[in-house]
């Protein structure tokens, strides 16, 4: 069964759940996931939205540019350690992620990424502006710390790579509860 939800009433567990780390979905050329610890619920041209952000050679960029549309799926209660091990450390270009970590996908209802039945809570977005970073921009600290020039762009979690931010408009939103799929 699908409960449909009010986003804005889950805002606390959404944010919650992010520094934990939730799945930000692409359906490009494959089906794939990447744990997202960054991210943004908010209001924006008077529409729900959810920000995420990708780094410039993640597997997961060209499938949001091409797309431009994703799903953000959230735990209820811990996250799964295999699932965000194989979701937050191996690439999508080499392996497939939903066989991999066992997810049980669930077609979406607005968008065509599905959702992941583990990771119940659901935010169907539709890319509504996207923009690349501009490092020098940054604060000296904030760039040091998060961009440190002596680090390959393919290193997993800090690496010289900027970001493109992506803000998503939430066309639907809801948990899958366990009788589903």
């Amino acid at each position: 069964m699908i409960e449909k939800i009010n986003v804005f009433d889950y805002s606390e567990h959404i944010m919650k759940a992010l520094s934990k780390g939730i799945l930000l979905n692409t359906n490009g050329e494959k089906f794939n996931s990447m744990v997202i610890g960054w991210g943004h619920l908010g209001v924006i041209w008077g529409q729900p939205t959810f920000a995420v952000y990708v780094r410039e050679h993640r597997y997961t960029k060209p499938q949001l540019d091409k797309t431009r549309e994703f799903t953000v799926s959230i735990p209820l209660g811990d996250p799964d350690a295999q699932i965000n091990r194989v979701c937050g450390l191996e690439s999508g270009r080499d392996i497939d992620k939903a066989e991999k970590a066992r997810l049980t996908l669930v077609p979406a209802r607005t968008v065509n990424t599905p959702a992941v039945k583990q990771y119940p809570l659901t935010l169907e977005c539709r890319v509504l502006y996207s923009q690349k970073q501009d490092l020098a921009l940054l604060p000296e600290d904030i760039r040091r710390r998060a961009y440190p020039s002596d680090v390959n762009w393919d290193a997993p979690l800090a690496n010289q790579d900027a970001h493109t931010s992506y803000i998503g408009q939430i066309v639907d939103a809801y948990i899958i509860r366990d009788d589903e799929a």
